[in-house]
C-alpha cells in the first residue's frame, strides 16, 4: 500500500460560480492562476452542484479545484490577496448577504502543510473536509491526499459524506 500524498508543496484552490457564464469564467481564472504558479497548474473537471448554506432560490453552482506549486516568494496571505483581486476582476462585489450568488469564488483550501487561524485566513480551510463540492473535484486530482489536520484521505472523506443527487460532472476546461 502506497503512503498517502501530502500537500507539502502545493496550493489548493476551490473555484465556485453561480452567476454569469461560469465555464468561461473558470477557464479565464485558471489561465490567470497559472501565472501565480511556480510549475504546472492542474485542475479538475467542472461539477454542477447544489448550493450549500445559500439564500433561498440561489442558482446551482459550478465547482472545480486547481492545484499548483506556489512561487517561492508567495505566502498564504499574499496568495489570498491575489485570489481576492482575481475575484474582483471577474465581477465579485462586496457581500451584502452571506453566500449570495457570485460570478467567481476562489477559496484557498491548502497552502503546503501550513496551518493557521488568523481572522483573515484559516488553513486548511475549516470546512473543506465536509464539502462534497470541494472533495469530489479534488479526488480527481489527489484522492490519496491527507489534508493538514485530517487522518483520512480525500477519497475516504468523500465516501463519508452524504450524496448530492444533483451533483454532476460537467465539461472540463
Amino acid at each position: 500500500m502506497k503512503p498517502a500524498a501530502t500537500p507539502t508543496e502545493l496550493a489548493i484552490i476551490a473555484l465556485g460560480s453561480n452567476q454569469g457564464d461560469s465555464p468561461a469564467l473558470f477557464r479565464s481564472a485558471l489561465d490567470r492562476m497559472q501565472q501565480l504558479a511556480a510549475g504546472p497548474l492542474r485542475f479538475s473537471g467542472f461539477w454542477a452542484t447544489t448550493p450549500v448554506d445559500c439564500p433561498p432560490g440561489s442558482p446551482p453552482f459550478l465547482n472545480a479545484v486547481a492545484v499548483f506549486p506556489p512561487r517561492p516568494e508567495t505566502t498564504p496571505a499574499s496568495l489570498l490577496r491575489q485570489l481576492q483581486a482575481l475575484e474582483r476582476e471577474f465581477g465579485r462585489r462586496p457581500k451584502l448577504v452571506l453566500n449570495e450568488p457570485r460570478p467567481l469564488d476562489l477559496d484557498l483550501i491548502v497552502f503546503g502543510d501550513q496551518q493557521s487561524g488568523t481572522p483573515e485566513l484559516i488553513l486548511p480551510h475549516p470546512r473543506a473536509h465536509e464539502r462534497r463540492f470541494v472533495l469530489q473535484p479534488l479526488a480527481e486530482l489527489l484522492p490519496d491526499l491527507r489534508l493538514p489536520g485530517q487522518t483520512a484521505t480525500v477519497a475516504e472523506l468523500l465516501a463519508m459524506l452524504p450524496p448530492d443527487p444533483a451533483m454532476r460532472r460537467r465539461e472540463g476546461p
